[in-house]
């Protein structure tokens, strides 16, 4: 597969609904090996050759967490200072000026959200699982293949404030679809989504149905 720096992209409407998994897919047996590869990146003239050299640093690691799974390491990006600067500006750049807080899904999604808020000024809104907040205003529940998940937030802000929602993947797409009702709830504003990684073909574009959704890399 093949990580592709992406653009804005269109939500096509009535596509499959789904729920969200972690940046992790099945492998087939005949395309597994043990170890570490790095993405095969497009280095087409077009592409930023700051994103592309960021994409290089995903890595697959087959069979993890269990066997049959391809899991992909964004560690190595995040410890190179350029890289991770090339990412985060990439997600935050189509929403510059129309965001006054960056919300971050639990986990991966905060390490990027905080820089982005960082990065941008703005403030920071952790979405977190049930029970992992102490003044929760908000939650929602949402199904997963074995049973069902809750996300909550405080209400630290007032009705209207536009956030920006920021996740690591966009699998299937149902815990951004539970952000968004969540934030809905909260009286507030859906300015974008932005996503670092999007596994193709799994339904997610359409099931958060965003369409100011911004993908950084594909496979």
């Amino acid at each position: 597969m093949e990580i592709r720096p992406g653009t804005l992209v269109c939500v096509p409407e009535n596509t499959q609904d789904a729920q969200n998994e972690p940046l992790e897919t099945p492998q087939p047996e005949s395309q597994r090996h043990s170890g570490p590869r790095p993405r095969t990146v497009d280095r087409s003239p077009e592409r930023s050759p700051e994103l592309a050299r960021a994409a290089g640093l995903i890595l697959e690691i087959p069979d993890y967490p269990v066997e049959g799974i391809l899991f992909r390491d964004i560690t190595p990006l995040l410890a190179d200072g350029p890289a991770l600067r090339a990412t985060v500006d990439a997600l935050i750049e189509p929403f510059d000026g129309a965001f006054d807080v960056v919300a971050g899904l639990e986990a991966r999604g905060f390490l990027l959200a905080s820089a982005a808020a960082y990065a941008s000024g703005a403030g920071l809104m952790p979405i977190r699982k049930a029970g992992k907040l102490p003044r929760p205003a908000a939650s929602v529940g949402y199904g997963l293949e074995y049973g069902i998940a809750e996300i909550e937030a405080h209400a630290d802000f007032p009705a209207g404030t536009r956030v920006l929602v920021i996740d690591d993947v966009l699998a299937t797409g149902g815990t951004l679809a539970a952000a968004h009702e969540l934030l809905r709830k909260l009286e507030y504003t859906i300015a974008g989504t932005a996503v670092l990684f999007e596994i193709d073909g799994l339904g997610g574009r359409g099931t958060v149905n965003d369409p100011a959704l911004r993908t950084v890399f594909h496979s």
